[in-house]
Protein backbone atom coordinates (compact mmCIF):
# COMPACT_ATOMS: atom_id res chain seq x y z
CA UNK A 1 0.00 0.00 0.00
CA UNK A 2 1.88 3.43 -1.12
CA UNK A 3 1.48 7.18 0.35
CA UNK A 4 -1.39 7.74 -1.73
CA UNK A 5 -3.88 5.20 -0.40
CA UNK A 6 -2.45 5.38 3.24
CA UNK A 7 -3.54 8.89 3.53
CA UNK A 8 -6.97 8.32 1.86
CA UNK A 9 -7.85 5.52 4.49
CA UNK A 10 -11.43 5.76 6.15
CA UNK A 11 -10.35 5.00 9.85
CA UNK A 12 -8.82 8.89 10.11
CA UNK A 13 -11.96 10.55 9.83
CA UNK A 14 -12.65 9.34 13.82
CA UNK A 15 -9.38 8.76 15.02
CA UNK A 16 -7.83 11.30 17.69
CA UNK A 17 -4.36 12.96 16.42
CA UNK A 18 -1.76 14.48 17.84
CA UNK A 19 0.42 17.02 16.32
CA UNK A 20 4.52 17.60 15.77
CA UNK A 21 4.83 19.97 18.78
CA UNK A 22 2.80 17.95 21.04
CA UNK A 23 4.85 15.29 20.29
CA UNK A 24 7.95 16.92 21.83
CA UNK A 25 7.35 15.63 24.79
CA UNK A 26 7.18 11.81 23.32
CA UNK A 27 10.92 12.44 22.03
CA UNK A 28 12.15 8.88 23.80
CA UNK A 29 15.94 9.70 22.53
CA UNK A 30 16.95 7.53 25.09
CA UNK A 31 15.09 4.25 24.79
CA UNK A 32 14.22 0.60 25.13
CA UNK A 33 12.86 -0.93 21.12
CA UNK A 34 11.06 -3.94 20.58
CA UNK A 35 10.38 -4.30 16.84
CA UNK A 36 8.04 -6.49 15.10
CA UNK A 37 7.05 -7.95 11.73
CA UNK A 38 4.06 -8.22 10.55
CA UNK A 39 1.83 -7.68 7.08
CA UNK A 40 0.10 -4.23 6.40
CA UNK A 41 -3.43 -5.55 6.90
CA UNK A 42 -2.50 -6.38 10.35
CA UNK A 43 -0.58 -3.01 10.98
CA UNK A 44 -3.79 -1.39 9.90
CA UNK A 45 -5.62 -3.63 11.91
CA UNK A 46 -2.93 -2.55 15.19
CA UNK A 47 -3.89 0.93 14.44
CA UNK A 48 -7.64 0.46 14.61
CA UNK A 49 -7.06 -1.59 17.88
CA UNK A 50 -4.71 1.17 19.15
CA UNK A 51 -7.64 3.92 18.23
CA UNK A 52 -10.33 2.12 20.16
CA UNK A 53 -7.78 1.69 23.36
CA UNK A 54 -6.78 5.75 23.20
CA UNK A 55 -3.42 6.12 21.05
CA UNK A 56 -3.59 8.92 18.44
CA UNK A 57 -2.02 9.25 15.26
CA UNK A 58 0.40 12.00 14.71
CA UNK A 59 0.17 14.48 11.97
CA UNK A 60 0.93 16.68 9.83
CA UNK A 61 -1.43 19.07 8.19
CA UNK A 62 -3.75 16.68 6.52
CA UNK A 63 -0.76 13.80 6.36
CA UNK A 64 -1.33 10.57 8.89
CA UNK A 65 0.94 8.40 7.01
CA UNK A 66 4.39 10.57 6.20
CA UNK A 67 7.31 9.79 3.64
CA UNK A 68 10.67 9.31 5.35
CA UNK A 69 14.04 9.47 3.16
CA UNK A 70 17.08 8.07 4.65
CA UNK A 71 20.84 7.82 3.85
CA UNK A 72 22.92 5.11 5.64
CA UNK A 73 26.76 5.86 6.00
CA UNK A 74 29.14 3.08 6.26
CA UNK A 75 33.28 2.02 5.67
CA UNK A 76 34.03 0.69 2.31
CA UNK A 77 34.11 -2.75 4.09
CA UNK A 78 30.87 -2.15 5.91
CA UNK A 79 31.88 -2.04 9.29
CA UNK A 80 28.53 -1.05 10.98
CA UNK A 81 26.60 -3.91 8.91
CA UNK A 82 28.98 -6.49 10.18
CA UNK A 83 29.16 -5.87 13.61
CA UNK A 84 25.25 -6.06 14.10
CA UNK A 85 25.78 -9.37 11.56
CA UNK A 86 28.01 -10.63 13.95
CA UNK A 87 25.98 -9.79 16.51
CA UNK A 88 27.67 -7.04 18.51
CA UNK A 89 26.10 -6.29 21.19
CA UNK A 90 27.75 -2.88 21.22
CA UNK A 91 26.66 -0.49 17.65
CA UNK A 92 26.29 1.95 15.96
CA UNK A 93 24.88 3.28 12.92
CA UNK A 94 25.31 6.76 11.44
CA UNK A 95 22.49 8.27 8.99
CA UNK A 96 20.89 11.25 7.42
CA UNK A 97 17.28 11.21 7.51
CA UNK A 98 14.93 13.91 5.71
CA UNK A 99 11.55 13.91 7.24
CA UNK A 100 9.69 14.87 3.78
CA UNK A 101 6.06 16.43 4.92
CA UNK A 102 8.02 18.69 7.73
CA UNK A 103 11.07 19.45 5.82
CA UNK A 104 13.40 18.70 7.94
CA UNK A 105 16.88 17.19 7.83
CA UNK A 106 19.37 15.34 10.49
CA UNK A 107 22.46 13.88 10.73
CA UNK A 108 21.69 10.90 13.23
CA UNK A 109 23.95 8.54 15.15
CA UNK A 110 22.32 5.68 17.08
CA UNK A 111 23.97 3.88 19.73
CA UNK A 112 23.10 0.78 20.94
CA UNK A 113 24.69 -0.51 24.23
CA UNK A 114 25.15 -3.89 25.76
CA UNK A 115 21.85 -3.74 27.74
CA UNK A 116 19.80 -3.74 24.77
CA UNK A 117 19.25 0.43 24.94
CA UNK A 118 19.14 2.99 21.89
CA UNK A 119 20.31 6.16 22.54
CA UNK A 120 20.26 8.69 19.18
CA UNK A 121 21.49 12.25 18.32
CA UNK A 122 21.23 13.99 16.01
CA UNK A 123 21.68 17.68 14.84
CA UNK A 124 19.60 19.41 12.40
CA UNK A 125 21.31 19.84 8.33
CA UNK A 126 20.71 21.60 5.27
CA UNK A 127 18.54 18.96 2.72
CA UNK A 128 21.64 19.70 0.51
CA UNK A 129 24.04 18.19 2.14
CA UNK A 130 21.66 15.01 2.74
CA UNK A 131 24.25 12.72 1.06
CA UNK A 132 27.13 14.32 2.25
CA UNK A 133 26.93 15.80 6.07
CA UNK A 134 30.58 16.89 6.11
CA UNK A 135 29.86 19.88 4.70
CA UNK A 136 28.29 21.30 7.88
CA UNK A 137 30.67 22.75 10.50
CA UNK A 138 28.28 21.94 13.48
CA UNK A 139 27.37 18.80 11.76
CA UNK A 140 30.48 17.87 11.94
CA UNK A 141 30.99 19.15 15.68
CA UNK A 142 28.20 16.91 16.51
CA UNK A 143 30.22 13.91 14.91
CA UNK A 144 33.15 14.52 16.66
CA UNK A 145 31.80 14.69 20.14
CA UNK A 146 29.87 11.55 19.73
CA UNK A 147 30.75 9.01 16.76
CA UNK A 148 33.28 6.21 16.75
CA UNK A 149 34.04 6.25 12.78
CA UNK A 150 36.33 7.97 11.35
CA UNK A 151 34.14 10.56 9.32
CA UNK A 152 36.63 10.15 6.25
CA UNK A 153 36.19 6.97 6.14
CA UNK A 154 32.42 6.68 5.58
CA UNK A 155 30.74 7.27 2.48
CA UNK A 156 26.80 6.82 1.60
CA UNK A 157 25.87 2.72 1.69
CA UNK A 158 21.89 2.36 1.63
CA UNK A 159 19.10 4.57 0.49
CA UNK A 160 15.82 3.46 2.38
CA UNK A 161 12.09 5.04 1.77
CA UNK A 162 9.14 3.95 3.16
CA UNK A 163 6.20 5.57 4.71
CA UNK A 164 5.50 5.83 8.85
CA UNK A 165 2.51 6.00 10.33
CA UNK A 166 3.13 6.66 14.33
CA UNK A 167 0.83 6.73 17.37
CA UNK A 168 1.40 7.70 20.69
CA UNK A 169 -0.78 6.51 23.98
CA UNK A 170 -2.78 8.80 26.08
CA UNK A 171 -0.23 9.30 28.87
CA UNK A 172 2.60 10.29 26.26
CA UNK A 173 4.80 7.76 27.35
CA UNK A 174 5.51 5.59 24.66
CA UNK A 175 5.37 5.85 20.98
CA UNK A 176 4.30 3.29 18.36
CA UNK A 177 5.99 3.53 14.40
CA UNK A 178 4.50 1.51 11.43
CA UNK A 179 6.68 1.36 8.72
CA UNK A 180 5.02 0.51 5.55
CA UNK A 181 6.68 0.15 1.73
CA UNK A 182 9.63 -0.36 2.62
CA UNK A 183 12.14 0.23 0.14
CA UNK A 184 15.51 0.07 -0.25
CA UNK A 185 18.77 1.27 -2.91
CA UNK A 186 22.52 0.31 -2.80
CA UNK A 187 24.01 3.61 -3.47
CA UNK A 188 26.95 1.75 -4.40
CA UNK A 189 25.50 -0.90 -6.91
CA UNK A 190 22.00 0.88 -7.93
CA UNK A 191 20.57 -2.33 -6.86
CA UNK A 192 16.90 -2.28 -5.23
CA UNK A 193 15.13 -4.10 -3.29
CA UNK A 194 11.40 -4.25 -1.96
CA UNK A 195 9.42 -6.54 0.11
CA UNK A 196 5.91 -6.86 -0.63
CA UNK A 197 3.11 -6.46 1.80
CA UNK A 198 5.33 -5.92 5.10
CA UNK A 199 5.25 -3.61 7.97
CA UNK A 200 7.84 -3.26 10.39
CA UNK A 201 6.64 -1.92 13.80
CA UNK A 202 8.52 -0.54 16.61
CA UNK A 203 7.47 -0.11 19.86
CA UNK A 204 9.58 3.06 21.43
CA UNK A 205 9.26 3.22 25.48
CA UNK A 206 11.47 4.86 28.05
CA UNK A 207 12.24 1.81 30.03
CA UNK A 208 10.16 -1.77 30.27
CA UNK A 209 6.51 -0.52 31.92
CA UNK A 210 3.74 -2.44 31.01
CA UNK A 211 2.13 -1.66 27.43
CA UNK A 212 -1.09 -1.43 25.78
CA UNK A 213 0.10 -1.68 22.75
CA UNK A 214 2.49 -4.99 23.52
CA UNK A 215 -0.80 -6.53 24.98
CA UNK A 216 -3.03 -5.45 21.42
CA UNK A 217 -0.11 -7.42 19.51
CA UNK A 218 -0.25 -9.99 21.95
CA UNK A 219 -3.87 -10.60 21.28
CA UNK A 220 -2.97 -10.70 17.98
CA UNK A 221 -0.53 -13.30 18.08
CA UNK A 222 2.28 -11.43 16.73
CA UNK A 223 5.84 -12.09 18.21
CA UNK A 224 8.28 -9.56 18.73
CA UNK A 225 11.39 -9.96 15.62
CA UNK A 226 14.72 -8.40 15.87
CA UNK A 227 15.34 -6.98 12.75
CA UNK A 228 17.22 -4.20 11.20
CA UNK A 229 16.39 -1.80 8.33
CA UNK A 230 20.03 -1.24 7.73
CA UNK A 231 20.70 -5.25 7.80
CA UNK A 232 17.83 -6.14 6.25
CA UNK A 233 18.11 -3.64 3.20
CA UNK A 234 22.11 -4.82 3.06
CA UNK A 235 21.52 -7.94 2.83
CA UNK A 236 18.68 -8.13 0.00
CA UNK A 237 20.63 -5.60 -2.36
CA UNK A 238 24.54 -6.36 -1.96
CA UNK A 239 25.66 -9.14 -3.89
CA UNK A 240 28.68 -10.08 -2.17
CA UNK A 241 28.46 -9.40 1.83
CA UNK A 242 28.06 -11.75 4.33
CA UNK A 243 24.31 -12.89 5.37
CA UNK A 244 24.62 -16.20 6.81
CA UNK A 245 22.71 -14.86 9.67
CA UNK A 246 19.80 -12.74 7.32
CA UNK A 247 19.27 -15.62 5.36
CA UNK A 248 17.86 -17.15 8.50
CA UNK A 249 16.07 -13.73 9.27
CA UNK A 250 14.45 -13.60 5.67
CA UNK A 251 13.24 -17.09 5.89
CA UNK A 252 11.55 -16.07 9.41
CA UNK A 253 10.11 -12.71 7.70
CA UNK A 254 8.48 -15.01 5.06
CA UNK A 255 6.33 -17.52 7.02
CA UNK A 256 5.40 -14.28 9.32
CA UNK A 257 3.85 -12.68 6.61
CA UNK A 258 2.41 -16.22 5.31
CA UNK A 259 0.94 -16.66 8.24
CA UNK A 260 -0.44 -12.97 8.53
CA UNK A 261 -2.49 -13.38 5.50
CA UNK A 262 -4.77 -16.31 6.81
CA UNK A 263 -5.33 -14.74 10.35
CA UNK A 264 -8.53 -12.48 10.96
CA UNK A 265 -9.88 -10.20 14.26
CA UNK A 266 -11.60 -12.12 16.72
Amino acid sequence: MRYEELNSLKLWRTMATITLDEMRGVKLMNRVDTKYVMTTAEALELVERGAERGYRVQTIGDVRAARYDTLYYDTAERAMYVAHHNQQLTRQKIRTRHYVESGATFLEIKNKSNRGRTRKRRVAIAHTLFEEFRGDAAAMAHYAEYAWYDAQRLSPALSTRFVRITLVNSELTERLTIDLDLRYCDVRSGREAHIDNMAIVELKQDGTAESVAKRLLQDMRIQPCKVSKYCLGTSLTVADIKRNRYKEKLRTIELRLQRGMLTSRE
